[in-house]
């Protein structure tokens, strides 16, 4: 595998790695009641905006960078109806996906700034 290919893919694979990490984790409950509910939809939203940036940052396709960001959060959801105190939702899929709109938006636009 050429060097490049290595430095372009191995933040997304280990990026992958960390979200899997995190959503094997039983009840991530804070006990903050409705800011609980709030932090953890940012944190999913944050999560795959990275994403959702180092895909772009490896493929510099951007709709092929949102499927593949997309699909990801649709197996990560799935996990999560395997692991105790956790649900997977289409809800946390769709705002998943919000994240990595956002990530590879931003990506994309800052590789365009650099470009110029």
């Amino acid at each position: 595998m050429p060097s490049g290919t290595l430095s372009r893919w191995a933040p997304v694979v280990l990026w992958a790695a960390v979200i899997f990490s995190l959503s094997a984790i039983p009840s991530l409950g804070t006990g903050l009641g409705t800011w609980d509910l709030v932090l953890r939809k940012l944190a999913h939203l944050t999560e795959y905006a990275i994403l959702g940036a180092l895909l772009f940052r490896a493929l510099r396709n951007p709709p092929l960078a949102v499927v593949l960001g997309s699909a990801y959060a649709i197996t990560d959801e799935v996990h999560q109806l395997f692991v105790g105190g956790r649900h997977g939702s289409p809800v946390d899929w769709l705002i998943d996906t919000v994240g990595v709109v956002a990530g590879v938006a931003l990506a994309a636009s800052s590789a365009r700034q650099r470009a110029r």
